[in-house]
């Protein structure tokens, strides 16, 4: 796929306001709505070359995290549920009732959360090099959520460690490392930490998720849930954050899922080879048809997997003995 966007195609900025925090997200195209959730410490904008590829036939809608990007930065609930709830909100009030969720790492643990709360308003969901799939990352993660991180944090965030690692990252770039690109994403990531405030929303976040023994959050034993769905699993071949084996293994448990692997990424397809994730998204959009699960479907779903049996009274249980 040629990495070309159309003329004019614009991945517009908008702002607003929900519940007295300022929201931030981009949009482009026209056509089904499809929305991107970014990883932890990302925002919307790195998204865009993908967005770019994927809007000439598709609204695509791609939203600040608060607490990341451009979004406010409260004291507050920076878990996978209220993330989702505010995804949702957000979606209601720009007149989006159903749509295609696509989510990168931490975004995919919020994909995934998003549909256990409202799978009626999900179509389709793709995870990529998404958390929530099994205990293993990386070291460096599991670091950041000890308790004294926060020094470190603000060390790593302080402008001229940023810029030295920007500037790393173009050097390595420019000789055709393509570590370079993920040095040069986590330098732009890292920006907004240099605030008390954003440095806060992203190690709640964090620990919200992640403990020094790895991910606490799994979505394992839910999986069978997207049965009803189609799903798209997209991994990075070179990712050292979070192991491909668990994609490996989510597709093994998903029924009718797709597995895509892309041998140029790492952890950040999206930045390290987003025309081979636009192509993946654009074949499985393509070639499924849109989910549709009614609010009166949910009982059935979940009760395939739970039998009921009534339990021995008290005195029963004593009349036994």
């Amino acid at each position: 796929m040629s990495s070309a966007v159309p003329p004019g195609r614009i991945f517009d900025e908008w702002e607003i306001e929900l519940h007295g925090h300022r929201v931030i997200y981009r949009i482009a195209g026209d056509g089904p709505p499809v929305v991107l959730i970014h990883g932890m410490v990302n925002s919307s904008k790195h998204w865009e070359q993908v967005a770019l590829e994927l809007a000439d036939r598709y609204t695509v809608v791609a939203p600040d995290l608060l607490g990341h990007g451009d979004s406010a930065a409260v004291r507050g609930d920076y878990s996978l549920g209220a993330h989702a709830c505010s995804i949702r909100d957000l979606l209601t009030t720009i007149g989006i009732d159903r749509a295609t969720m696509v989510g990168h790492s931490l975004g995919g643990g919020i994909a995934m959360q998003f549909f256990y709360q409202f799978p009626q308003r999900v179509e389709r969901l793709a995870l990529i090099s998404s958390g929530g799939l099994g205990h293993e990352v990386s070291p460096m993660l599991r670091g950041a959520a000890l308790p004294g991180a926060t020094a470190g944090i603000w060390l790593v965030a302080n402008r001229r460690v940023r810029a030295a690692i920007e500037q790393t990252g173009e050097r390595m770039r420019a000789r055709g490392s393509r570590k370079g690109v993920y040095l040069q994403a986590l330098g732009r990531a890292m920006r907004p930490l240099e605030k008390a405030a954003a440095r806060h929303a992203f190690l709640q976040t964090l620990r919200s998720v992640i403990d020094v023994r790895g991910q606490h959050v799994s979505a394992r034993d839910r999986l069978y849930l997207l049965g009803e769905l189609p799903t798209l699993i997209v991994w990075g071949e070179r990712d050292n954050t979070i192991p491909m084996a668990h994609g490996r293994a989510a597709h093994e448990l998903i029924p009718n899922s797709r597995l895509v692997t892309l041998p140029k990424a790492a952890h950040f397809p999206n930045l390290e080879d987003p025309d081979g994730l636009a192509e993946a998204l654009l074949d499985w959009l393509d070639e499924t048809e849109p989910g549709l699960i009614e609010d009166s479907e949910w009982g059935q779903i979940v009760g395939a997997r739970a039998p009921r049996r009534q339990r021995p009274s008290v005195e029963d249980s004593r009349a036994r003995r």
